[in-house]
């Protein structure tokens, strides 16, 4: 497998609704890619099976990670082996701070890595852990206050997008799978969200943005685009492609 993100003919059901038909697709460290296609071509459905939520069985295919077929994984291995999944709507977790929350996560991600982290058998040190925090919410010009808040307990939708990005800056993943970032953001906070995610996208960072505007798009720059419809991939090509879409609209790749 060369590619790190490598999904072949993937089939995935909720239920008895077989949702996505036979998916193809590679992502590469260091490559930014887009998914696009019209409300229940089944956009949201891969980012679920691909992270491994269970509610999405895959009936047939296969989803390899750095060279591991990850299908049949909890969502936490697939988590601890690179793979990262900012949700659409992010839930609220009551009585857990954002500062434990993350600490345990990276933790949790060191040791998926066969990694102590910088604190020995303990993990991350505290130290090392609020320099990093510090800068990341400096970076997504976050609250100082939000570390001490519950987890999207009573947040904006920017305020969760936000800490989606964090996370992400946290937890170093090798892919990451960015489920419709625009979704209930002003065009401030998109500019922030987009800003982060620009800051953290390079040689070590594969994205796969999956959006239904173009918009998000011209913040975050694609190098490649695939047009979902029905379940499969039926047109690929370049940032180009997304702006023809915004033009055309999608019956013409579905003709």
């Amino acid at each position: 497998m060369d590619a790190d993100l490598v999904i072949r003919n993937l089939h995935v059901s909720i239920g008895e609704k077989v949702i996505l038909k036979g998916l193809n697709l590679e992502v590469n460290r260091g490559e930014v890619h887009a998914v696009m296609g019209p409300n229940g071509s089944g956009k949201s459905t891969l980012a679920n099976a691909l992270m491994g939520n269970p509610a999405y069985q895959v009936t047939e295919g296969e989803i390899w990670l750095k060279g591991q077929n990850v299908v049949g994984l909890a969502a936490d291995q697939r988590a601890r082996l690179g793979l990262f999944l900012a949700f659409q709507y992010p839930s609220a977790i009551p009585g857990v701070s954002v500062a434990n929350f993350l600490r345990t996560a990276l933790n949790a991600r060191a040791a998926g890595q066969g990694e102590a982290g910088n604190g020995g058998r303990g993990g991350i040190s505290m130290r090392d852990f609020r320099q990093q925090l510090k800068e990341g919410m400096e970076m997504l010009r976050m609250d100082p206050g939000v570390a001490s808040r519950y987890v999207n307990d009573g947040f904006s939708g920017g305020e969760k997008k936000r800490l989606e990005i964090l996370q992400m800056a946290l937890l170093k993943p090798e892919i990451a799978l960015l489920d419709e970032p625009d979704s209930g953001l002003d065009i401030d906070a998109l500019r922030i969200v987009a800003e982060g995610v620009n800051r953290l996208v390079g040689p070590t960072l594969g994205l796969l943005v999956i959006t239904h505007y173009q918009r998000i798009l011209d913040y975050i720059k694609p190098g490649f685009v695939h047009i979902l419809v029905d379940g499969r991939i039926a047109l690929s090509g370049g940032p180009e492609l997304a702006l023809e879409l915004e033009e055309k609209g999608y019956d013409w790749v579905r003709e």
